[in-house]
């Protein structure tokens, strides 16, 4: 990562993250007229590149200070988890207090002055891990918090800097134009060939080291698009075996079991008319249709409800029924 980190801001002025999408990193401050004439290179070509200085603190923030965040980290973690089993089970060093005395004169007496120095290490590192589970705490929650104030105040347009980082080095990131795209990649050009002409030692040693030299700018230029293949491979096969692990796992459906047959008409029930528009009751073209829910039939609302009322039951298979188990259908069949 470090590798690849210093060559995109020494090509593009930009992060490798950066550079995926097509930003770059300026100084915020104004150069005078002097740096400007510096910044033209001898072929006449103008850009604005980053400072040498601004491009390693650069590096420095992008890869050193997150690494060493992330080991505080872990030592953070062990420290705590230290602590944890020290309040549940004790200190380890309370388990060896049922020793003999005279065992452990012996055994202090029998020391080498190498394991009296590995002590005096061990005891520094456990020190400095008791100050890191002191004060990571704090550090973590300040870097956190000053992450969010200046993102936030970068999202409402308060500030030209998202990142502590940035205002540090005093760099805005912004997108490149189209111009500034094509001189970088002149620029680049340029600066290769010149370094393939510096290469020393005879003409076949020269073109050994110009394929090597050529090899390694191809890996490191194409990496981005390396990385995004990559990506695109990983994503592509983990959802294939998601799916085929899903498929396997995946309990088996069953086809719905077939509806129940409907209720016979009872020998003392009203018989149904051949047309199902209908009404059983009337004899007439079904009015404000309503269901019985204990058959299934379908009868004037008037008609079913002055029945159901009277008789408690459906009026075709003479099953029990109540007012309350009438139910009025909005699209008559």
């Amino acid at each position: 990562m470090l590798v690849l980190e210093t060559h995109s801001l020494r090509n593009t002025d930009a992060s490798f993250s950066e550079s995926l999408y097509g930003l770059r990193r300026r100084a915020a401050k104004i150069r005078t007229k002097q740096a400007d004439i510096r910044s033209k290179s001898n072929d006449g070509i103008q850009h604005s590149s980053l400072e040498k200085r601004q491009r390693v603190l650069s590096v420095v923030f992008l890869v050193v200070l997150p690494y060493l965040k992330s080991k505080l980290h872990s030592i953070y973690n062990k420290e705590r988890e230290a602590r944890l089993q020290a309040s549940l089970w004790g200190p380890g060093d309370e388990r060896f207090e049922d020793v003999d005395f005279d065992e452990a004169e012996a055994s202090i007496a029998s020391r080498t002055s190498t394991e009296t120095e590995a002590t005096i290490r061990t005891r520094l590192a456990k020190n400095i891990q008791k100050i890191i589970g002191v004060c990571y705490p704090w550090l973590h929650a300040t870097t956190e918090g000053l992450t969010f104030t200046y993102q936030l105040l970068y999202l409402l347009d308060a500030t030209g800097f998202y990142s502590v980082g940035l205002h540090a080095l005093g760099i805005h990131v912004c997108r490149a134009t189209g111009q500034e795209l094509m001189d970088t990649s002149s620029r680049i050009s340029k600066i290769r060939n010149r370094e393939r002409e510096r290469l020393p030692g005879p003409p076949w040693l020269k073109a050994v080291q110009g394929a090597l030299l050529k090899c390694t700018y191809a890996v490191l230029d194409y990496a981005q698009t390396g990385l995004i293949a990559a990506v695109f491979i990983f994503k592509m096969m983990e959802w294939w075996y998601q799916s085929a692990e899903e498929r396997m796992s995946a309990p088996t459906v069953y086809p719905p079991p077939p509806p129940p047959p409907p209720p016979k008409v009872a020998k003392d029930g009203i018989p149904l008319p051949p047309d199902r528009k209908i009404c059983p009751l009337c004899s007439q073209k079904r009015a404000n249709p309503s269901v019985v829910t204990v058959s299934g039939f379908v009868f004037c609302y008037a008609c079913i409800h002055k029945y159901v009322s009277q008789y408690k039951r459906c009026p075709v298979t003479l099953m029990p029924a109540d007012i309350d188990q009438i139910r009025r259908l909005f699209h008559d069949m």
